[in-house]
């Protein structure tokens, strides 16, 4: 049980009703999470307002309410808290909740649009090896040391993301490597975290349905810098051309790493992962690890043994020598660097690319993908990828938007993924290689908010059984 006072520490509080020094037994922002003695967060959120869930949580059994609109009515026995802004308080309360488990670690956020996934997933792999305690917290999977806990989003809500760091700190990890996403930091989810420092990897075009404009998305991950502590630092891409400027507010110490460009971190490395997108990973992780007072040189002995992350640039030989390629590009910029580097290596051979854009999502880049597709591949099949609630058709013709008028006999439309995977294979021979882009590490196909088993790689290699 903790006391509510203690909890609030650090909130604005506009006006309460009731005992502020009464025990809580657990923290929610869910009102089916309601536990006797819980104090519920009311969150407006984009879809459902938590205001409206105040009387079911206080006969649930909560004995505490933290809200941002007025209420007409209190209840004997209920204290209740008001505050600007319930998603910032949520934040701080689940720090205070869980004793603050960021500042007992070192909690490095890593943002940007692609390889969020592979910079924070190779840190773990990389801190691991040199004999650290770690976690990691991802769109993949979340970490404690080497035990996996299966993730549900890029970056939790406050009260999981601080009792997953809380129990880290009890299983003695001295890091996290944890990817911000830009939703995380408009919806103030690490609003009372601590972070050691940041990274940023780059910007692309992506989340527009969410931010409308690419400049609030820019200005979404920005803040993440913004917020860091004079005692922390800030690394960021300059090759990107939003790098520079993701460093200019922020108090933390600011380095720089490129391959282009002159930066604080230059360095070239031998390693196993291929492309220029994982020379961008590697070097981000470098910095990161040499600014976490690592030993240079051993770093660099390390990186090579680093191995690539599931569904990020996965490869997959068939018994007849045909390749596949796995892989989460899904935004423009993602799927034009991979494309590239296959076509560095292909040699003679064919690239067959295997592509959709998910629903429910920014409609802007489906016919720029489309166009990139069909400019770097051999033989172009646009299918389904997680429609949710639209038709697939509906994503398909927007993809196409993206197509010459006239002379695309290279290009298919199937709308069955399994299909056009399958249809991939039968066009390929061996050398060729096939890409199969969007949902890497997925395991599932959403489609009217049901999720059905789908997994890229096995599809594939059903096809050679």
């Amino acid at each position: 049980m903790k006391i509510l006072s203690e909890i609030l520490e650090d909130i604005k509080i506009i006006e309460s009703h009731g005992d502020v020094e009464n025990h809580v037994s657990s923290l929610s922002l869910n009102s089916k999470n309601i536990e006797p003695h819980s104090v519920f967060v009311a969150i407006e959120g984009n879809i459902i307002d938590g205001h409206i869930f105040i009387d079911e949580v206080i006969e649930k059994g909560a004995t505490s309410v933290v809200y941002e609109r007025n209420i007409d009515k209190f209840k004997n026995g209920i204290t209740y808290i008001k505050v600007a802004d319930t998603h910032n308080a949520a934040g701080i309360m689940a720090s205070n909740f869980y004793g603050n488990p960021s500042r007992k670690l070192k909690l490095i956020g890593v943002t940007g649009t692609n390889g969020k996934t592979t910079t924070a997933t190779l840190l773990h792999q990389l801190f691991r090896d040199l004999g650290y305690k770690a976690g990691m917290i991802g769109t993949v999977v979340n970490k404690i040391n080497d035990k996996s806990h299966e993730s549900i989003r890029t970056t939790p809500d406050p009260v999981n993301l601080n009792k997953l760091l809380a129990e880290m700190v009890d299983n003695n990890c001295e890091y996290c490597f944890m990817e911000v996403s830009s939703h995380s930091v408009c919806e103030k989810r690490i609003d009372g975290l601590t972070f050691a420092g940041g990274i940023f990897t780059n910007l692309t075009l992506d989340h527009l349905d969410y931010h409308k404009t690419l400049e609030n998305y820019c200005e979404a991950k920005k803040s993440f810098f913004d917020i860091l502590p004079v005692s922390g630092f800030a690394i960021s891409n300059i090759d990107d051309d939003k790098g520079e400027y993701m460093l200019n507010s922020t108090k933390a110490h600011k380095y720089t790493f490129s391959l282009k460009k002159d930066a604080d971190f230059n360095e070239r490395f031998d390693s196993s992962l291929i492309g220029e997108f994982n020379a961008y990973n590697i070097l981000g992780v470098y910095a990161v690890a040499v600014l976490l007072g690592q030993d240079k040189e051993k770093v660099k002995e390390y990186i090579k043994k680093l191995k690539s992350v599931d569904g990020r640039f996965q490869s997959i030989k068939s018994c007849s020598g045909i390749i596949g390629i796995v892989d989460y590009a899904h935004t423009p910029d993602a799927l034009e660097n991979v494309l590239k580097t296959i076509n560095k290596i292909k040699g003679k051979n064919k690239v067959i690319t295997v592509v959709g854009c998910g629903g429910d999502r920014d409609k802007s880049k489906r016919p720029i993908m489309a166009s990139i597709g069909y400019e770097l591949s051999d033989i172009l099949i646009l299918t389904s990828d997680n429609p949710r609630t639209e038709t697939p058709e509906d994503i398909l013709n927007d993809m196409q938007k993206g197509l010459p008028l006239e002379n695309v006999n290279n290009t298919q439309i199937i709308i069955d993924r399994h299909i056009a995977i399958s249809k991939a294979c039968g066009l390929a021979q061996s050398g060729d290689y096939i890409l199969i882009a969007g949902k890497g590490h997925e395991k599932y196909q959403e489609i009217n908010g049901i999720k059905t088993y789908f997994d890229d790689v096995e599809e594939f290699e059903k096809n050679f059984l």
